[in-house]
């Protein structure tokens, strides 16, 4: 006999356990129990008398709320009587046994937390937390801002927006209900963003920051303005075609970035108030997302590129997909995977934990923080300078400054946080000496 699964469990009696995992089958996609079969799939059989099912089905419907009522039918195997209790998936979420929540995961029962329940009432009822009303009113949101957006939309091809108010738009859109905008709408478009922030670093130890932001704005121009301090922190080599135009090779694919961080902002639980983190090492980039996968979504389904999408932020994901930021639900880590095809010394990982999903691009074939191809513009970052100084150590401003084409203004403000870090030292006459780096270790 097959193994318990995420549909199957072993019972070799009825007990509250029996009723605890038809509640997380009901809590999940439905499943059977087989009561008389151990833990190792062998049959031992039970001992039923006249009315032995009707008791356990009372018992079943009294422990529950709301009332589940399975169908029980027995068996004959090898002679012993076996009971299969089936239960199909509860149309309206979460059921519960004496005032405890499960949802099945692989081929164990997990009680769940107090947003996971939120998270299943509002899944069963096709609604989200994104999509009810604010307690505050429409002047809060910003007309440009709306005006925007609706730009966006119809340049997008994918919806024709008619011309009307702004605010009208919205309503029409739903983001705007009995006179007052949504949650999704005040994270789209309040005048003074809701303060959901990212948090965001370059760093060279876990303990060593060369450069921190917390970035606080509204979703569409988060992804913007995250964009640019990664692609600022991360190096780019040139190569050359034989064309007259040289092509950048940045040492991540940029779209699998975006992807990940649309991601992380698109599908966060924004009920938790803590930031998104995105941490850039010399030879990785992580992003965590509060709030963990949605719709008992696990990180093997992600994993297989075949999973069903549920969305925790309806009305946020349709907002990013109208103005074709993303293409369609559930098929971001495809696009990501697809991406990163072209670096096949980058690794790609995926893990729940901390209250969250993060992902982490990882470099396995070395540091390529080095500048290749060519100086000239490649320098865009405090660490891409630190990497043209492990090259060619006991270089001055001005000869930075004639090397990297950048300005001598921009070159000290980086020169001093190197500096700061401990990473480099001046060494020499001011004249003639120059930028080394450190070979001792920072202080703590």
């Amino acid at each position: 006999m097959a193994g318990e699964s995420q549909t199957l469990e072993f019972k070799s009696s009825f007990d509250k356990a029996c009723i605890e995992t038809l509640v997380a089958f009901a809590n999940t996609q439905g499943g059977t129990v087989l009561v008389g079969i151990t833990d190792a799939g062998l049959a031992q059989g039970v001992t039923l008398g006249k009315e032995t099912l009707n008791q356990w089905l009372v018992q079943i419907k009294s422990s529950t709320s709301p009332s589940i009522i399975p169908d029980l039918k027995t068996y004959q195997v090898d002679g012993k009587t076996i009971v299969a209790i089936d239960i199909p998936e509860f149309p309206v979420k979460p059921v519960s046994t004496k005032g405890r929540y499960y949802q099945r995961v692989a081929s164990t029962n997990q009680a769940l937390a107090a947003g996971q329940i939120s998270d299943l009432y509002l899944q069963s009822l096709q609604i989200s937390w994104d999509a009810y009303p604010a307690s505050i009113g429409v002047e809060q949101l910003s007309i440009e801002k709306i005006e925007r957006f609706i730009q966006q939309v119809n340049a997008s091809g994918r919806f024709a927006l008619e011309t009307t108010t702004p605010l009208q738009t919205l309503e029409k859109l739903s983001y705007i209900k009995e006179g007052r905008p949504t949650w999704a709408a005040m994270l789209l478009f309040a005048e003074q963003p809701v303060r959901h922030h990212i948090h965001i670093g370059r760093f060279k130890t876990p303990e060593m920051i060369i450069d921190d932001r917390q970035l606080t704005d509204t979703l569409f121009e988060l992804i913007e303005q995250a964009m640019k301090f990664i692609v600022s922190h991360i190096s780019v080599a040139f190569q050359f075609d034989g064309s007259v135009q040289r092509k950048e090779r940045f040492a991540y694919p940029l779209a699998a970035i975006r992807e990940a961080l649309l991601n992380a902002i698109v599908h966060r639980d924004y009920r938790d108030g803590s930031d998104i983190q995105i941490k850039i090492f010399d030879d990785q980039i992580s992003i965590f997302s509060p709030g963990g996968f949605y719709g008992g979504l696990t990180v093997a389904d992600i994993s297989a590129d075949n999973y069903r999408s549920s969305l925790r932020n309806k009305l946020i994901a349709e907002g990013f997909y109208l103005v074709n930021a993303i293409e369609k639900y559930g098929s971001g880590f495809i696009r990501i995977r697809k991406a990163l095809q072209d670096y096949p010394d980058l690794k790609f990982s995926i893990e729940e934990k901390f209250g969250g999903v993060m992902v982490t691009f990882r470099q396995t074939g070395g540091v390529t923080g080095g500048v290749t191809g060519g100086v000239t513009g490649g320098v865009n970052s405090p660490e891409s300078l630190l990497n043209l100084l492990q090259q060619q150590p006991g270089l001055n401003t001005a000869q930075l400054e004639q090397l990297t084409q950048k300005p001598r203004r921009t070159l000290e403000r980086w020169l001093k946080r190197l500096k700061d870090a401990e990473l480099i030292e001046f060494r020499g006459a001011a004249k003639t000496g120059g930028f080394f780096l450190l070979t001792t270790k920072p202080k703590q």
